[in-house]
């Protein structure tokens, strides 16, 4: 785990590159991370460092890493990179994005209470479920975007409050500045999903969160070959905390797979931008098109999170999810689709498609995807680099199969 002051950018600068009070924009401080901390060669890039284990300076006198599954040069590298792109104190890099939620989920005492999306990411949801099974903690689903319902289970008692903006998969935002200030009035550590925007495009922590989570397999790495995690915390107690559970169940991630993702994080301000272009000409197609019946995207003035988004984030993303007239238009659809691979994840330079009924939220229940409003004709879409016009004109290739007459 490394430990650094905050930095970064302030919260709701429409410039993903923009600098907070004396600090770095997130451009220069990911793009720097590291470069010439080497005095040995006075390597530019740091080196890759792949030893398990270290030497002690003499008996009970260890050096500042001792064991790569407690600390690693390389990871400590992209760790120190990530707390400052997010203004936190300390970060720990972890094996998955899965691992750091579980990690980020034992600040919630035994027994506790944790409030959750209704419609979160499925891997989360069957995790909190699979967990509330066990009987470590209880876990009450309410609807975000109603604050008098989160106001009503915090007067009940809250211990962590899990918070997801934008949302998997219909990119509902949550007023996170709002509902931590309600959860912190009650005594909550408020932990938020940053994946969906990266600290490119949003800052949880500016925004009252004690604990930001990442995916680092999708924008931060950004080339769909590293699967990766990370919890930054705003306060060293915190940070303190979860290097230890860490540290003690063994997921943080291998210093190969840091190395790897310090490669991408370096490009992340520069590829994001050219990910929302694109997912804003895709949009526009989308709202376009008469076999399309709904479009999800915040930068949509008829989206509800369309202000709150405006205010708190740096930009719009590039995930994109909308909703054909029948689930029976699905399969053709996505099968005449040549610049968007089906697969699950997002965030890489490629383009994909998921159906979330199906993919990456098959693990809840029907009733409960149903209540999230998960329908079987919704698809998302993870906008990537390509040519925008190349993406554009896919769509509306496979789209245009979908009102052809059956057998056509």
């Amino acid at each position: 785990m490394s430990r650094r002051g905050a930095g970064g950018r302030g919260a709701g600068s429409r410039d993903a590159g923009g600098r907070g009070p004396g600090s770095p924009g997130v451009g220069t401080a990911t793009v720097r991370a590291g470069v010439g901390a080497c005095e040995v060669h006075g390597d530019v890039i740091p080196p890759l460092h792949l030893s398990t284990n270290y030497t002690f300076e003499g008996l009970g006198a260890p050096r500042r890493f001792d064991y790569t599954r407690s600390g690693n040069p390389t990871r400590a590298v992209l760790e120190e990179a990530l707390a400052e792109a997010e203004g936190g104190v300390g970060c720990v890099v972890t094996s998955s994005g899965m691992s750091a939620v579980a990690v980020a989920l034992h600040l919630c005492p035994p027994g506790g209470r944790i409030l959750a999306p209704e419609d979160c990411y499925g891997g989360t949801h069957r995790l909190l479920a699979g967990w509330e099974a066990r009987g470590l903690f209880r876990v009450e689903w309410t609807d975000y975007l109603d604050l008098e319902a989160v106001e009503t289970c915090l007067r009940e008692g809250v211990d962590l409050m899990w918070v997801e903006t934008p949302s998997n998969p219909l990119l509902r935002v949550t007023d996170v500045a709002a509902v931590a200030e309600r959860a912190k009035a009650s005594g909550a550590t408020v932990v938020v999903d940053n994946t969906f925007l990266s600290p490119a495009l949003q800052n949880p922590i500016r925004l009252g969160a004690d604990v930001v989570v990442h995916s680092t397999t999708k924008y931060v790495n950004g080339h769909s070959d590293v699967v990766g995690g990370a919890v930054i915390s705003a306060r060293s107690e915190t940070a303190e905390r979860v290097q230890w559970w860490a540290n003690a169940i063994g997921v943080t991630g291998s210093p190969f797979d840091a190395y790897q993702t310090l490669r991408g994080l370096r490009t992340l301000h520069v590829r994001i931008a050219r990910h929302e272009e694109n997912a804003l000409r895709v949009v526009e197609a989308l709202r376009a098109h008469p076999a399309v019946r709904r479009v999800y995207h915040p930068s949509l003035s008829a989206h509800p999170g369309h202000a709150t988004a405006s205010r708190q984030q740096s930009g719009w993303g590039s995930c994109v999810s909308f909703e054909l007239d029948s689930a029976d238009v699905v399969e053709p659809c996505v099968a005449a689709l040549k610049c968007f691979s089906l697969a699950e994840s997002l965030g890489g330079v490629e383009s994909l498609v998921c159906h979330p009924a199906t993919m990456t939220h098959a693990s809840m229940p029907e009733q409960a995807r149903l209540r999230a409003g998960i329908s079987d004709t919704l698809l998302r879409l993870s906008v990537g680099i390509e040519c925008g016009e190349d993406l554009v004109s896919d769509l509306e290739r496979a789209l245009n199969r979908t009102l052809e007459p059956v057998g056509v």
